[in-house]
Formats: structure tokens, C-alpha cells, sequence
């Protein structure tokens, strides 16, 4: 027996030693290939980058490294060997630690599909519903996708129909609210996504090339690709087989979760540390791991790095996520215990599973609405991996502003908290008021109790628990301006039919505050009292006394607001009415956040709920204050019509490439794998707008040890040029050259082994400046004109006045005379930041792949740096990853930075800007201050407008001297009798700002709709009156335009608002929101309906058709494929051109048509993309030199036919290669005058609501009309139209690129700058392409898209101004001495603190006060 106990404990050993050594070994899957990393030397090594760098998967992108924008989604698979079971989810793989990952799965969206064994069914939709543009987005949002797809299949639902998903809609819809998209405008991925659902009404889809409009759903569901439910196998079963072999003879361990313990644990020695248990971890922390100065992290889903990201490279790790202490859900008749290392998915699982098997109880309201409040929580993709104890110590150590901190504050929760010497249970309150707690303390649990135990024997009582948060974005992703969250118990006066609050746990946060608070002396004045006006009121004063945002504080004065508006609606349902005939008043106005709240960021969506423990039948009541509505899906129409004029041209084909990038397989710059010895670069900034650089260190660390080279303008070779940028009016430095001129200038290109120590090193570097005897900076618009500092405007390029203005004013009935708007600036926030990799060639050349707009320039730029001739030069670029313009002129810096370190260090160099140093470098669109005077008459017909405008260039020229032609240009939009205008373009110490979609043209088209809203408000007119006066004649738009007014048939505006106003039921509609207006109190709407005149001109572009001994067709254009489908309409206008050389007509030559990337050798003269006319442009020199082929093989075809009759191409062509006819032809097309302008036609109308006690806004809907002439593909140009409008909404109403006072950017990530999501477009989205005719100087009578639509998104703008002039009526109406205006200035963007300040920061207690005076 002894003998048989040493064998045992010999063998027990022996398995430990062997487990030791798995432990130090990293093994996952990534699409069902087994990875085994025995070292691992970075434990800080994301999964994205690992996946981007050693894997061959490049799906997954960086967008933003801050698990914000998406891109990087992939599916996370955990394997429970002890339940047999799956746990699938997304994750941030930017964010996630390679590390954490040990028994993982993961699956990119490459595992799902792809062009050489199938595409999934989601990558082909993606294709067919027109979904992918840029398509750098795609993969992330598949994933997305996929795991709802994967996750609905778990539910308890029945078995939908074959090929659809037990998904609904709404979740389907629901699946990408944490993804961001630049292009599409979120309608055709919406329908991509609903297309799954078992619920969706097949007809609600959109365009897609599955069906037409009008064919049975049958049809419709049968012509989908088919979705198999589970055919995907997400988790291998090697990986499953080896955790269960893993697991034998470990039935002794600590651990409650042995299966956690030996799917997911890792030890990296000296690295990674993975305890199992509290005394490990504090032993851990004790000994030489958290000694000697090394730096640790403890970690559980690092989302943290999102938001603190890291300056210095961590040397230990510890995994929290083993501890068993640490991810309990336990509970009691006390409530429930959550373990701090849990995910916030999970937390909100386990409080829902909690309330699905409660009775009704105040228990079940508590956590579900702790619950419901965080799901609102940052994104689904965030919540998955974010524990809810690192939330609650972000709060208290680093003054996060936790809305999880609020919420569990004001459900009384405590806190199991270990020190290392002891375990002490804390209320949150006092955790919260501590100084910020070391590394060394660990929060273990979090307590939320269940409040069963409110009892009051003598009346009626209720518990109330509601939760609020006021944030741009709806569906989270978005940190609150305000979060609150209220508790109390409510008590009926049986005498006085009045309610008495007691028990009041009053809470905010996020106001600019350290930590969440409550409100102790609000508590106290309302405890035991009736809730009246007056005692509201008063409250409320209390209230603004308290919440007191710290200084320094963004929209202070409106965060104090939102917490007045918090604590209103919470207690107005109690509030109790005056009595006698003024009730009639108080029932009539105190109709208040009606039966829906706003959405849109506002208050929280869910009427208040009252647990009522006196109900007859024992069981809780709920008391809705208002019938509670679901969220409406989306819904969108489109109208198009297709033209077989020039088939295949006019279909709304598919666009090239689109199932390739869903499927990740299409590459972009950073998809290129990198060439052997390649190094890295990243930019070093200055931060300063106007100073000497006296030289550039680094702070000693890990990441400042690993830099190889600095690059700086020293090391520009001899011959060669310090040249950055150039453009027609000048050139741009690379690096600053001992005098820095503007925060954000390049100082330096830091050169390192990886992109992450490149990174890190840049953020490192301590730059001394020295501002002796210098003037100081121009940092306005009013200091360069002080200065006189102005770029010049050649003449060619300066407007034309139009009329008399001294004549129009002095025939003027009214005048507006020096009227003010200021105009922000906007960054472009393409998904794929500034990237390039520059490769040393032989013979002293070099190649450089880049995302650029403007490779010819880019070419040029990088020449002349290096000082060779250009023909030692090539610039390859394949697609782009959204552009906008700043992938024009704003990268050539990136590119030549590159090309540079290249050259110097004869080795490969890339670089990938990080989101930060993108934001910061790029400049942006033009700010500028506008003044303005018109004259008018009594009938709202303008009779002179002139504007001076100071435009902020920054600190070159860049394009800025053509913007004041095109602000004048769209300004023309209407006829104002005269228009003069003084336009000065103001040199400043700013980074040079840009072109931008729509240049100068939407500044210039909302300077014109701000005027015809001031001149309505001043006559008391509704302003649709004032623009339809205002509308040209033809005889008036050939006065303003000139030659671009085209023939009388072209001028299609009036038709266009004529049929708007019936198809969108305008007038209609406008009579409903007067009704609407009249019957809310604190909610409002407007609607407004918006023309534009938008003038395009056509550019020299070349074209090259080569058709191979095959038969298939290679183009090549100098346009580069941004997104904006310029290769499908390319690949069309080519089969057409072609096709007059077939006999069958019918016979396709689509599909053997490949456009190939742009190659500066192979192609030159390509010019710019830019303008929305490349397209056109392309398509136009491509079918030139078609015409040439068709002219050379014509009499070879008619020799042919003459032989043997009929002729195939596949024979045509063998015989033209048999017979030398050169089957390349290459032209540059140089548009005639007549047709190189012409002006395009739209409008929009668009319904808003507006919340008045957040300012918050939802865009209900919006109806547009846009004239495409004959569109090319109508598929493509509703893309643009949707994807340009929705950017539009970002410039109008969500994206403040702000700057502190040295002009530094400091909206610099997705934190800080909120483009639109799909949860802020409108709610329903027509879209109409009108089909105009022939216009004989296009090409095919086609007419520009990718622009022109972006100025509609005025319309939303112009119908918010109308929503708020609806709330400051009934302000006239409140006994105040300080009266609002009925005339307004709205800035630009209208964010909430924009509208609600407009509506009445005191609003509520005008309100208050009216009351109370007619008691």
C-alpha cells in the first residue's frame, strides 16, 4: 500500500510539473487553426496586433485602438468542459490582450467565408443589400453581426423559417450600434442586418440586387443568400478535447471553476501572471513582481486602455479573471453579490435572470433597472470584456465618470474591498470619498440589496427607482454629460390625496465632478414633505447649489441644467396640482415628456415605475406614467429609376469588390505584408503654435530604448527639399525647421522595431521650446486681420459680385444689418487613418504604396524631398479607406515623412497614424466667421445680401484660396436681387486647413438658409414662404450662374420641391406638428424643407483599356477607388463602350472588365480624386478610349463576319492578337468649356424633435429628392446620397472638433468626437433619385452624387431652429423679466447643450414659477 500512495503522489507530481509547463504556453485557435506560442516576450502584444502581424488574417483593422469605432470586432468562443457548452461573444481585439486569450477561440470574419471557398451568406448580403463603401468598416461590422446571429440561436425562441435567424429585428438592428461607419450612412448595413430576422416584413428591405420592388415575398425570401443556422463551428474540437484532457487529475484544485482554471489560465514567467486565489494575488503583489520599480497592471479586459492609454509599457501583467472571490453571482433575501472581475454583459445577465424569476418586488425593479441602464453602457462589444469592478475603481481612482458608480450608489450598494491585511465591507458612499485607493487594494464584490424590506404599515407605500443619462449618442457609446439616478419610497396622504417622498437617495455624476454624489440636502428638504410646486422648486434651488461642475468643466452651466431636468421628471408625477379653475392650466401645460421620452441621449426611455407592495393581490403593481412605446425600427424608401439605354450602364449593379472586404480579403495599405527588416514610424508634434525648438528628448523608458532613428529635417539628403505638402498656390514644410508655427506641426519621424514602440516613443518625446522675442501667435480670424495676415486670391479665382447691392438695399422695404455666424471645423474621421509604406528599390528609387486621393501629387512631393527625379519614383495605390479630402493634400506629410526614413535608413518603412496623432496633424474644413446685411421686402423677397467672411486658412495656403469661390458659389442658391460679398482668407498659426466634402460649399449654402430664416423671423413668416420667394427663375440662375446654368430643361429645382412637398406631405405634416406643438410641454418639433444649387466642375483625366489575349479587360484610370463605387461605374461605362463591337448584344462583357490599381509609371497626369466628378471623368476617358479599340477592331470584325458570319469576342480578339492590332489604348480626356461646369439639383425635408429638458434631438425623418441625371448606377449614387447626408448631420449636429487656447486639437479620438451612429440618423429616410433626362454633355447625361447631398443635412439644422423657436414661444408666456427672442443664431454643430440652452437652461423653473403664480 505504501509502495502504491508513492507511486501516486510520484505521478501527481509528475502531472503538476507537466501542467506547470502547459501553463507557459499559449494555445487558441483563430478560424479553426490550432496557434501554439511557447514564448511570449510582450505581454502588453494586443490580439490585433498579433493577428495583423504573424497571422496571414488582416479582417480585423485598427479604426481607432480605443474600442470605439469597431473595426477590430471579432468573436471570442470559451469552452466550459463541465457544462459542454460555448460561450460566444464580440470583442475590441485593439483593446484585447493576446494573453487572455489561452484556450480562446477567435473568429474573424476571413472564418466565416471567402472568395476561394464560398462567402458567407452576411458577407453576400453585405454585397447585394449595397451595404459596403469604403468597406474598411465591413468585417468588423459581420462580426458584430455573426455573434448576434450566433448568440439568438441560444435563445428559447421557435425555429424560424429556413434561412432566417431567431434574431428580431430590433436586435438585428441593434447588432452594429457599436460600430462606426463613414461612408454608407448606416441604411443599407440596417437592412443587411434585418434581412436575418425572423420578424422582418421582407418588403421594409431596401434596395439590393436579390429582387426588384413589387415581386412577392416569397420571391423576396427565396432570392436571399441562404443563411444556414449554425453552420459555422466556432470552437474546433481539437481545442475542446485538449481542455478536457487538460482537466484530468486536477479534481483537487482550489479553484470553484476548474473548467475556467484550465480553458483560460496562462503563466508567462516574469510576465504574466494568472493567480487563483485573493492570497496569491496579494502575495503576488508583495514579492518582487510589484517590487523594484515595475510597473503592473492588473487587468481583467483591459477596456481600459481605450480610455488611459499607455504612455509607458507595463513589466508585469496580473490576470484577475481566475479568482473564484472575484466572479461570484450570489444571492439572498438580502439581494444580490456580483463579483468585481465580471463583465458587464454578465452583470447584466445575472440581474435580469434575477428579475425574470422574482415575483413582482422592489427587488425586480431595482435590477432591472440597474440592468436596462447598463446596456446603455458604452458599447455591446466593450460590455462584454469591461469588468463592473474596474468601472467602480476607474470612478474612484481616476475621477472616471462612471454612470455604473451612480446607478449602484443610489441602490445603496456596498463593496467587498481586500487590502492585503484585511477584508472590510464598504458602502459604495464611503469608497467613493476615499482618497483614490492604491494598486494593492482589490475590490472584490459588489452588494446591491434587494430594498424587500420598505414597510410603512400607515398608508400606501411605493418604492420609485429611475436612472437617467443625457449623452450625444443614444444606445451608449458616448460618456453621459450627466448621469442620475433616484431612489425613494412614495407614501399616499390618504387626507390631503397628495404623495410624501421618504427614504430619498438622490444621485449625479459625470457633471464635471470627481465621483458620484448624492444630493444629501435635497434628500433632507423633500424627506416628509408633499411634493407641490413650490416645494419643487425650492428643491430645485437646492439642487443648483449643489451640483456646482468643477472649473474648467465643458457646458457647465447646461450640466447643472440636465440635473434640474433629472430630478424634475422624476418627481413631477407626484407633484401636486394646484386646485380650482386653475387646474385647467396646470393639466394643459404639465403635459410633460409624453408617451415616449426622447431617445436620442436624453432621458432614459422607460416611463417611471412605481412598486407598489399594498396591491390588493399581494403581487406588485406597476403605475405607468404614460403608455410606454417601443423604439421603432428604421424605415427607409427608395425610389430609383433604372434606365437600358446604354446596359450595362443605369443598373444598380453590385459594387466591385463589395464581398471581398466584408470578407477581409480585400488590402489596403496596412493589409500589405510587411518586407523583410521593416521598421517603423511615427510622428513627433508639436504642441506648441509658436515657438523655437530648441531640440527633442525622450523620457527613459522600455519604448524610448527601442528607438532606432529619428528623423528630422537634418536628415532631408542634399539636392533634396524640407517639402511636406504642395498644391498650386504653394508648398508646405515637412518638418519644422528650428521655428515651430503651429500645434500639431511635425517636429520629427520616430523609427522603431513596431508600430506600438514607434507609437509610445513619439508620446514620450519632451520637446524644449523657447518663445524669447517672438510676437506672439495668430491664433483668430480678428487677430489676423489686426495683423493684416491674409493669403492672397488670384484673380482667376475670385468671385463675381452679382447686381447693384447699394441699389437692392436702397429698394429694400427692411433691413438686417450686420448679422453674425460662426462656423466650426470638422475632421474628416475616414476609418482607415494616414498609412504608407515606403520600400527601397534598386538604382537609388523607391516604391511607396499609400492611401492617398492624389497619387501624382504624392509622387511629386516625395521626389522632391528625396531630391531624385521623379522617374525614380513609384506611388501604388490600390483603394483608399475613406478619404473625404484628407486623403489629398493632409497625408502628403505621412507619405513623404516615410519615403524619407526609407531613403536614409535604405530599409523598408511604414506607418500607421494612430487615431490621436491623425486628429491632431490633419487640419480639417475651414472654420469662419460670417457678417452679414440684407435687404428685404414685406413679401419675404430679398433685394440684396452681402457677407464679409473671415476664413481660417491655418498657417498655409493648401486649397484655401479656392473657397471663396465656392462659398459664393453655393450661396447662389437663391436669388437675393444683388449679392456682393468681401471674403478674406486669414493666415493663422493652426494647422492648414483642407478641403473637405463640399468645400466652401456647405458653409457657403448654410450662410444662405441662416438668412432666409432671419429675414422669416423678422417678417413673422414661416420660412418655406421666404425660400420658395426666393427660388430662381432660369432667367435669374443664368444672372448668378452664368454658363453652368446649362439649357431651361436642365433646371429641375422647382419641379423637385414641387413633387417633395406631396411625396413627403409636407404642408400636411406641418399642420400635425402645429397640433403636436400645442399639446406638449416639454417636447417639440419642427420641420423645414431645404433646396440646393451645387456647381461641379470636370477635370483633365486620363484612361488606359488593354484587352488581354483571353478576352478580359484590364482599365486603368488616374481616379482611385475611394468608395465612392468609381470602379463599378468605370467597369460599366467599359462593357458599354465595348459592347458596339459584339454581334449578340445580349453577350456581357461586365465580368471581364478589371480595373487595376493606380501605379504613377504606369499612368500618368492621374490628377486628384476629389470634386465628385472623378467618376464621371474616368468614365468619360475610359470610353474614349474604348471608341479607339472599337475604331480598330471594327474593320477586322466586318473582314469576320464577311468569312464566317456571326463573331464572339473570345474569336475577335484571338484574331486581333494573330494580326498585330494594338489592343491598349491610352487617352487623356481634357473636358471642352461648354461642359466642364454644370450645377446640381436636391431637396430634403426633415422632421426633428427636441427634448427640452435635455436638449437632446431626434431626426424622425427625412424625405430628399436629388437629381442624378441619368444615373450611371443608381445603386452607387444612393450610397453617396445617404452616406453624404448622414455626414452632413455630423457637420450640422454632433461634431465639435475643438481646440484649447494654443490651437492643439483636443477632440482626439472617439472619446471626444462623435460622428453619427445608426442610432442618430433619422428614424425614417426616403430617398428618391430622379431620373431628368438627357443631359448631352455628361457622360450618358449622368450628374455628380458624392457631394452636393452633404448640404441637405441643412434641412435637419434649419428644423431644430423651428423646434426651439416653438419652446422660447411658450418661454414669452412664463412670468420672467428676462424674455427670449423669437430671432436666433444657432451654432454650428446644434449639439444638446447647444439646443438646450436655446430652449432655457431655467426652464424648468420658469415653468415652476408660472405655476405657482396662478395658484
Amino acid at each position: 500500500m505504501a509502495r502504491e500512495r508513492e507511486r501516486e503522489r510520484e505521478r501527481k507530481r509528475d502531472l503538476k510539473m507537466e501542467r506547470r509547463e502547459e501553463k507557459e504556453k499559449l494555445v487558441f485557435a483563430v478560424n479553426g487553426e490550432r496557434l501554439e506560442l511557447s514564448r511570449i516576450e510582450d505581454s502588453s502584444i494586443t490580439l490585433l496586433e498579433f493577428l495583423r502581424t504573424k497571422t496571414h488574417y488582416t479582417g480585423a483593422k485598427l479604426g481607432c485602438g480605443e474600442g470605439g469605432c469597431g473595426a477590430c470586432v471579432v468573436l471570442l468562443s470559451k469552452y466550459d468542459p463541465i457544462k459542454d457548452q460555448v460561450e460566444e461573444f464580440t470583442v475590441n481585439s485593439c483593446l484585447a490582450l493576446l494573453c487572455s486569450i489561452n484556450g480562446c477561440s477567435i473568429t474573424t470574419t476571413e472564418g466565416l467565408g471567402n472568395s476561394k471557398d464560398g462567402f458567407h451568406s452576411i458577407h453576400q448580403r453585405f454585397s447585394g443589400f449595397h451595404a459596403s463603401q469604403c468597406g474598411f468598416c465591413t468585417p468588423g461590422m459581420c462580426m458584430s453581426l455573426f455573434s448576434a446571429l450566433v448568440n439568438a440561436e441560444k435563445t428559447e425562441r421557435p425555429a424560424p423559417a429556413d434561412g432566417f435567424s431567431k434574431i428580431t429585428a430590433s436586435e438585428a438592428e441593434k447588432a452594429i450600434a457599436g460600430n462606426l461607419c463613414r461612408c454608407t450612412g448606416y441604411r443599407p448595413i440596417a437592412d443587411v442586418c434585418k434581412s436575418f430576422a425572423a420578424d422582418v416584413d421582407m418588403e421594409d428591405l431596401g434596395l439590393n440586387s436579390f429582387w426588384r420592388k413589387g415581386e412577392n415575398a416569397d420571391v423576396n425570401a427565396n432570392g436571399l443568400p441562404f443563411y444556414s443556422r449554425g453552420g459555422i463551428r466556432t470552437f474546433p474540437e481539437f481545442l475542446k478535447n485538449e481542455i478536457k484532457a487538460s482537466m484530468n487529475g486536477f479534481t483537487d484544485s482550489p479553484m470553484k471553476n476548474p473548467s475556467d482554471f484550465m480553458c483560460t489560465k496562462l503563466q508567462v514567467p516574469g510576465n504574466w501572471y494568472s493567480p487563483v486565489s485573493v492570497e496569491e494575488l496579494h502575495n503576488l503583489l508583495k514579492s518582487e513582481v510589484a517590487e523594484n520599480g515595475n510597473q503592473v497592471k492588473l487587468v481583467v479586459g483591459n477596456t481600459s486602455a481605450g480610455i488611459y492609454r499607455e504612455a509607458v509599457k507595463y513589466d508585469k501583467y496580473i490576470d484577475l479573471r481566475h479568482i473564484p472571490e472575484l466572479s461570484v453571482i450570489r444571492r439572498d433575501n438580502t439581494g444580490i453579490e456580483i463579483g468585481a472581475a465580471l463583465s458587464i454583459s454578465k452583470a447584466i445577465k445575472a440581474l435580469r435572470e434575477e428579475r425574470e424569476s422574482l415575483p413582482r418586488s422592489n427587488e425586480r425593479l431595482v435590477f432591472m433597472k440597474i440592468a436596462d441602464h447598463m446596456n446603455k453602457i458604452a458599447s455591446q462589444n466593450i460590455r462584454n470584456t469591461a469588468s463592473l469592478g474596474g468601472n467602480i475603481i476607474m470612478a474612484q481612482r481616476k475621477a472616471f465618470p462612471s454612470d455604473m458608480a451612480t446607478i449602484l450608489l443610489a441602490a445603496s450598494s456596498s463593496l467587498n474591498i481586500h487590502t492585503g491585511s484585511e477584508a472590510v465591507l464598504l458602502t459604495l458612499e464611503d469608497f467613493l470619498q476615499r482618497p483614490p485607493c492604491d494598486p494593492k487594494t482589490l475590490l472584490l464584490s459588489i452588494q446591491i440589496p434587494s430594498w424587500n424590506s420598505i414597510r410603512n404599515s400607515s398608508s400606501e407605500t411605493k418604492l420609485l427607482f429611475e436612472t437617467y443619462r443625457a449623452s450625444p449618442r443614444p444606445l451608449g457609446n458616448a460618456v453621459a454629460y450627466v448621469n442620475a439616478a433616484f431612489l425613494a419610497t412614495v407614501s399616499t396622504q390618504e387626507m390631503s390625496e397628495s404623495f410624501v417622498l421618504e427614504n430619498l437617495r438622490l444621485v449625479f455624476g459625470a457633471y464635471g465632478t470627481k465621483h458620484a454624489i448624492r444630493a444629501s440636502k435635497v434628500e433632507e428638504f423633500l424627506s416628509g414633505k408633499s411634493v407641490t410646486p413650490a416645494v419643487l422648486l425650492e428643491a430645485i434651488r437646492i439642487l443648483r447649489a449643489t451640483i456646482v461642475p468643477a472649473e474648467g468643466t465643458s457646458h457647465a452651466a447646461y450640466r447643472s441644467s440636465l440635473a434640474v431636468g433629472f430630478l424634475f421628471d422624476f418627481l413631477r408625477p407626484f407633484v401636486k396640482a394646484p386646485m380650482g379653475p386653475e387646474n385647467d392650466l396646470w393639466m394643459r401645460i404639465s403635459n410633460v415628456v409624453d408617451s415616449t421620452k426622447i431617445q436620442n441621449g436624453g432621458l432614459n426611455g422607460y416611463s417611471n415605475v412605481l412598486a407598489d407592495e399594498s396591491s390588493e393581490n399581494g403581487h406588485l403593481s406597476y403605475r405607468k406614467d404614460h403608455p410606454e412605446r417601443p423604439v421603432p425600427l428604421l424605415s427607409a424608401k427608395q425610389v430609383i429609376e433604372i434606365s437600358k439605354e446604354h446596359h450595362p450602364v443605369g443598373e444598380p449593379t453590385k459594387k466591385v469588390g463589395a464581398e471581398i472586404q466584408a470578407s477581409g480579403e480585400a488590402v489596403y495599405v496596412d493589409d500589405i505584408p510587411a518586407p523583410k527588416d521593416c521598421l517603423y514610424g511615427a510622428l513627433i508634434y508639436s504642441t506648441r503654435p509658436l515657438a523655437r525648438v530648441k531640440g527633442i528628448g525622450f523620457k527613459s523608458t522600455s519604448a524610448s530604448e527601442r528607438i532606432i532613428k529619428v528623423i528630422s529635417v537634418k536628415d532631408i539628403p542634399r539636392g533634396g527639399v524640407n517639402i511636406g505638402s504642395m498644391s498650386m498656390f504653394g508648398e508646405e514644410p515637412l518638418f519644422a525647421d528650428d521655428l515651430t508655427e503651429f500645434a500639431g506641426q511635425p517636429l520629427g519621424f520616430v523609427i522603431a522595431e513596431t508600430q506600438r514602440y514607434a507609437n509610445m516613443a513619439a508620446q514620450q518625446a519632451t520637446v524644449d521650446y523657447d518663445t524669447e522675442n517672438l510676437e506672439p501667435p495668430i491664433l483668430t480670424v480678428e487677430e489676423a486681420v489686426e495683423r493684416s495676415s491674409f493669403f492672397e486670391v488670384p484673380p482667376m479665382l475670385s468671385p463675381k459680385t452679382v447686381g447693384d447691392f447699394s441699389k437692392g438695399m436702397a429698394e429694400a422695404e427692411q433691413k438686417i444689418l450686420s448679422a453674425k455666424i460662426e462656423l466650426g471645423s470638422q475632421y474628416y474621421f475616414y476609418m482607415e487613418t494616414q498609412t504608407t509604406l515606403a520600400v527601397p528599390d534598386e538604382d537609388n528609387c523607391m516604391v511607396v504604396y499609400t492611401s492617398t486621393q492624389c497619387p501624382e501629387i504624392a509622387h511629386r512631393v516625395i521626389a522632391k524631398c528625396l531630391g531624385i527625379p521623379d522617374h525614380n519614383v513609384r506611388v501604388i495605390t490600390r483603394r483608399v479607406g475613406g478619404g473625404f479630402g484628407g486623403k489629398a493634400l493632409r497625408g502628403l506629410a505621412v507619405m513623404a515623412a516615410c519615403a524619407l526614413a526609407a531613403y536614409k535608413l535604405r530599409r523598408p518603412v511604414r506607418t500607421y497614424l494612430d487615431r490621436k496623432t491623425d486628429m491632431i496633424i490633419t487640419g480639417g474644413r475651414h472654420p469662419m466667421k460670417i457678417n452679414y446685411s440684407v435687404g428685404f421686402n414685406s413679401d419675404g423677397k430679398v433685394t440684396a445680401l452681402h457677407t464679409d467672411i473671415l476664413l481660417n486658412a491655418g498657417i498655409t495656403e493648401d486649397i484655401s484660396p479656392i473657397m471663396p469661390s465656392n462659398i459664393v458659389g453655393a450661396l447662389k442658391k437663391y436669388n437675393w436681387g444683388a449679392l456682393s460679398f468681401d471674403i478674406k482668407i486669414c493666415k493663422t498659426n493652426h494647422s492648414s486647413k483642407s478641403a473637405m466634402r463640399a468645400p466652401g460649399e456647405l458653409q457657403g449654402a448654410y450662410i444662405a438658409e441662416v438668412v432666409i430664416e432671419h429675414v422669416a423671423s423678422v417678417l413673422s413668416m414661416e420660412p418655406d414662404l421666404v425660400r420658395k420667394r426666393n427660388l430662381h427663375s432660369f432667367e435669374s440662375l443664368q444672372l448668378f450662374h452664368e454658363s453652368s446654368a446649362g439649357e431651361p430643361a436642365e433646371y429641375t429645382l422647382p419641379s423637385i420641391m414641387d413633387k417633395l412637398a406631396a411625396s413627403a406631405s409636407f404642408h400636411h405634416r406641418t399642420e400635425l406638428i402645429k397640433q403636436f406643438n400645442g399639446c406638449n410641454k416639454w417636447r417639440k418639433r419642427g420641420i423645414s424643407r431645404v433646396p440646393i444649387v451645387y456647381g461641379v466642375r470636370l477635370r483633365p483625366t486620363p484612361g488606359k483599356v488593354s484587352i488581354l489575349n483571353d478576352g478580359s479587360i484590364v482599365v486603368e484610370v488616374g481616379g482611385i477607388e475611394l468608395g465612392q463605387g468609381l470602379w463599378t461605374k468605370v467597369k460599366q461605362v467599359t462593357a458599354f463602350a465595348l459592347a458596339q463591337l459584339l454581334s449578340d448584344g445580349n453577350q456581357a462583357l461586365l465580368e471581364r472588365v478589371r480595373v487595376i490599381q493606380c501605379d504613377t509609371l504606369s499612368l500618368v497626369q492621374g490628377g486628384w480624386t476629389a470634386g465628385s466628378t472623378t467618376s464621371e471623368s474616368s468614365g468619360e476617358a475610359v470610353r474614349v478610349a474604348c471608341n479607339i479599340l472599337v475604331e480598330r477592331l471594327t474593320p477586322l470584325k466586318e473582314r469576320l463576319q464577311e468569312q464566317m458570319g456571326a463573331v464572339s469576342w473570345d474569336t475577335l480578339i484571338l484574331q486581333a492578337n494573330l494580326q498585330a492590332v494594338n489592343l491598349s489604348a491610352h487617352t487623356l480626356w481634357d473636358p471642352d468649356y461648354s461642359s466642364m461646369q454644370y450645377l446640381n439639383y436636391g431637396a430634403a425635408v426633415s422632421e426633428v424633435e427636441i427634448d427640452l429638458l435635455t436638449g437632446a434631438t431626434t431626426i424622425l425623418r427625412t424625405d430628399l429628392i436629388y437629381d442624378c441625371g441619368q444615373s450611371l448606377n443608381p445603386a452607387v449614387d444612393l450610397g453617396q446620397i445617404e452616406g453624404s447626408f448622414v455626414q452632413g448631420i455630423g457637420f450640422f449636429m454632433l461634431e465639435e472638433y475643438l481646440s484649447n487656447s494654443d490651437g492643439l486639437v483636443v477632440s482626439d479620438g472617439t472619446w471626444t468626437y462623435k460622428v453619427p451612429t445608426i442610432d442618430t440618423i433619422p428614424k425614417e429616410f426616403n430617398v428618391e433619385i430622379l431620373n431628368s433626362g438627357h443631359h448631352k454633355k455628361r457622360l450618358l447625361s449622368s450628374k455628380a452624387s458624392g457631394e452636393p447631398p452633404l448640404l441637405l443635412a441643412a434641412s435637419i439644422h434649419c428644423a431644430t431652429r423651428q423646434a426651439i423657436k416653438e419652446a422660447r414661444k411658450e418661454l414669452l408666456a412664463t412670468n420672467s423679466y428676462d424674455h427670449p427672442s423669437l430671432t436666433f443664431q444657432m451654432k454650428v454643430p446644434a449639439t444638446m447643450p447647444v439646443v438646450k440652452e436655446l430652449c432655457g437652461l431655467d426652464n424648468v423653473e420658469r415653468y415652476l414659477e408660472t405655476m405657482i403664480s396662478h395658484q
